[in-house]
């Protein structure tokens, strides 16, 4: 899990200060820059000091329960904040929309907003000024709510990728899964506000845009007589912005087209990357985690995508030690590894969610050794998979489109290709935000090094 903070200095320090940490994935992310949009639209200027801060907003996720953890843990740094100056705390999104009261009764928590209640927050904070000390709470999820109205406020610090949520919500209830419980269900939005946004960033001086989806491959916006679905979309933004770089995630492996993947064989600035999550590669797993695919299905679509982009590169998620999960099980999951040869993984030991399906109606009984063992034979093994996967990529040429400098060293850059690989290589009078034609001529498991053409 990943941890976003607020990246800008504050705008002007006459108006309230707005504190943001973010924490879990992508969409998170996303989500963190509309509650910017809003907020500073009633007048909060975001700062990178939470000791200067009036309010903070904590994004949260609900994914595995360490992330909660860290969570409990930033309160108690916010309890002790309070008795220095009075600052307002914010906890928003997944964690806000599962634990509810139990949020509220944190000494430190002022309002609790679930995902689907951003554009309350200013009510919800006046309602507190008013209130005195009383607390504040909306967790209530929507059928309609796309945001799509609303212009994030973007907080990345290169201004080259920026991220567009296309839908939100899930259907598949996923046995271990707790985002249909913490989004609400599936909705998409109407594909002319995500091209809108699409090129205001292109005008803003974007170059890559991430389509962001539980599971993009649903998308499907119907009216005007129209139906628009993921394919469709692509297409269109492809040819809106031929000079903009398309990514997206998360696909599913049960709904992945071969629509899609002709789509993005047809569009050069469509990305070749694929993030499609195995999570287990026995079938009977699959079906206990409700996956609705099985793994000669998964196998499949992998044999498809390489068939129509044999340069497409293949990323996933994997979850060792699922309920029941047997030896046989494990070696199931390691020899399908073996077989696609992902370039990348997530890999992750099964962190029961109360409230699932998993956690209602099965027992997590395999011990929390076992899941350690396993996980890191498979995090062993991916480490060797994408290793060899780099190796392939040496004496390739390659577009990347330079993210910044490098953390190695000062003289160097980095950037992804577009199979979203890094690759870092010497500045050579390079800047972020530029395309560098590059050779590969090393590598680690993690990166490309190469150098400049």
């Amino acid at each position: 899990m990943k941890d976003f903070k607020s990246v800008r200095p504050i705008i002007d320090e006459k108006r309230p200060g707005l504190y943001i940490e973010t924490y879990g994935c992508q969409m998170n992310v996303n989500d963190s820059e509309v509650i910017l949009s809003i907020l500073e639209g009633q007048g909060y200027a975001l700062c990178e000091d939470m000791d200067r801060a009036d309010i903070i907003v904590i994004n949260t996720c609900a994914i595995r329960d360490n992330a909660e953890q860290r969570i409990w843990g930033r309160l108690d740094v916010f309890r002790q904040l309070k008795k220095k100056h009075p600052v307002t705390v914010c906890i928003v999104g997944c964690m806000a929309e599962r634990l509810k009261d139990k949020l509220l009764e944190h000494p430190a928590v002022d309002i609790v907003a679930g995902p689907d209640s951003y554009r309350e927050l200013p009510a919800l904070i006046r309602n507190l000024s008013e209130a005195g000390n009383g607390k504040q709470i909306n967790v209530i999820l929507s059928s309609e709510e796309t945001y799509a109205d609303i212009s994030p406020v973007r907080m990345d610090k290169n201004g080259v990728s920026a991220y567009i949520s296309i839908m939100r919500g899930c259907n598949n209830v996923c046995s271990y899964c707790v985002v249909p419980y913490t989004r609400g269900v599936e909705r998409s939005r109407d594909y002319r506000s995500i091209l809108r946004e699409a090129e205001e960033l292109a005008a803003n001086g974007y170059k890559e845009i991430n389509l962001l989806g539980q599971n993009v491959d649903s998308y499907l916006w119907k009216g005007d007589g129209q139906t628009i679905n993921f394919a469709a979309l692509l297409k269109m933004a492809a040819e809106l912005l031929p000079e903009i770089r398309f990514r997206f995630s998360t696909s599913h492996p049960k709904d992945i087209s071969n629509e899609v993947l002709d789509t993005m064989a047809a569009y050069d600035n469509i990305c070749k990357h694929i993030h499609l999550p195995v999570q287990s590669g026995s079938s009977r797993m699959l079906e206990l985690m409700r996956r609705k695919y099985d793994r000669e299905w998964y196998l499949e679509r992998i044999r498809k995508i390489r068939e129509i982009m044999p340069e497409c590169a293949i990323t996933t998620d994997i979850i060792a030690g699922f309920c029941t999960e047997t030896e046989e099980d494990h070696r199931d999951t390691l020899s399908l590894m073996e077989e696609v040869g992902f370039d990348g993984a997530f890999m992750f030991q099964y962190s029961e969610r109360p409230g699932t399906l998993a956690a209602r109606h099965y027992q997590d009984d395999v011990p929390e050794e076992t899941k350690t063992r396993r996980l890191n034979e498979i995090i062993q093994l991916q480490n060797r998979i994408s290793l060899e996967r780099n190796r392939k990529e040496i004496g390739k040429r390659m577009s990347v489109l330079i993210e910044g400098v490098s953390k190695r060293s000062e003289s160097e850059l980095f950037g992804r290709a577009s199979s979203n690989k890094v690759c870092v290589f010497p500045a050579n009078g390079y800047k972020t935000g530029e395309y560098a034609e590059v050779e590969v001529t090393g590598c680690t498991s993690a990166t490309l090094i190469a150098k400049t053409l």
